[in-house]
């Protein structure tokens, strides 16, 4: 597997230490977007456009992105064509944005979930795979309107 790109803002960044130490404790690599909180704070939309380009130019199979509520840097990924991002807040969710909309990115919001429960998402993320059947024709739609709006 690639490395794991990695991004949060500055309303997340203890958040993400924490999730890149359980990474790295998994033995899984990653690839950090963030900035150190004690040089410059970059805008959480350059943060996930950095994930999100780095996953569309194939750097990466997946990533994650985290800020205050994990809304914000979705929408900011979800913008590169390509790309979808999902927000994730509970064990189904992180686990059906991979099973039936073959999600790229995660999205988790630090201001709204506990570091246990995130750690248990992205374990339960990791391990999910598309799973195609009656969601294949969706997520070629999905493509299909990526291809129309990115011309």
């Amino acid at each position: 597997m690639k490395p794991i790109a990695i991004g949060a803002d500055d309303a997340a960044f203890e958040f993400r230490n924490s999730i890149v130490e359980y990474l790295n404790n998994q033995c899984i690599e990653i690839i950090d977007y963030s900035s150190d909180k004690q040089s410059h704070n970059p805008l959480y939309p350059d943060v996930a456009h950095a994930v999100a380009c780095s996953i569309k130019a194939g750097k990466h199979e997946r990533g994650i992105l985290i800020c205050g509520t994990g809304i914000g840097v979705a929408i900011a990924a979800n913008k590169v064509p390509g790309i979808r991002a999902a927000q994730c807040h509970d064990i189904f969710s992180a686990e059906r944005a991979r099973k039936s909309n073959n999600a790229q990115i995660m999205t988790m919001g630090a201001r709204v979930i506990g570091i246990e429960l995130a750690k248990k998402l992205v374990q339960a993320w990791l391990q999910s795979e598309f799973e195609g059947g009656g969601s294949t024709p969706k997520v070629e739609r999905i493509n299909y309107y990526d291809e129309l709006y990115s011309k």
